[in-house]
């Protein structure tokens, strides 16, 4: 799977995750999920700065963990429908139960992975996320392709 994410992510520019927790351990962990595959990790440990940075970030996928200091998960996928491209959100969480996983969807959100966070579930969360999102998009882009071709 890991060659897979590698190759489709290769010619992609927005190759990133960005990653909200405020456990240390987490952007650990997830930075080396992604190390050596071609998803660039970045991150913050709180809402208020992931709300500063996210309008001029441009990433493929968020992970939030569902418990934030200073606000939660909800806040930072309102604050992601309002980009002109919003990244699709996995919620992370210790307490992952199906109430949780009904509202994140419900919400918009792509999936909730529990904690301990697993290696695997987070590489096919990010990679099913991202291609969902990627399929959603193809038509605007190759429509906009085509009008800017016309122009020329």
């Amino acid at each position: 799977m890991e060659k897979q994410l590698q190759h489709q992510r290769a010619t992609d520019e927005r190759s990133a995750v960005f990653l909200i927790s405020p456990f240390k351990e987490d952007h650990i962990f997830v930075a080396r999920i992604f190390d050596g595959v071609t998803w660039r990790v970045s991150g913050v440990s709180s809402c208020a700065e992931a709300l500063e940075i996210l309008p001029a970030w441009r990433s493929a996928v968020v992970i939030c963990d569902s418990e934030l200091p200073d606000g939660d998960w909800k806040e930072i996928l309102e604050a992601l429908v309002l980009l002109p491209c919003p990244p699709p959100m996995v919620v992370t969480s210790r307490l992952a139960d199906e109430r949780l996983w009904g509202e994140v969807l419900h919400l918009g959100g792509y999936d909730v992975l529990a904690k301990p966070l697993d290696k695997r579930e987070v590489l096919w969360a990010v990679n099913s996320a991202w291609q969902q999102c990627y399929r959603r998009m193809e038509p605007i882009t190759r429509a906009k392709q085509a009008a800017a071709a016309t122009m020329q």
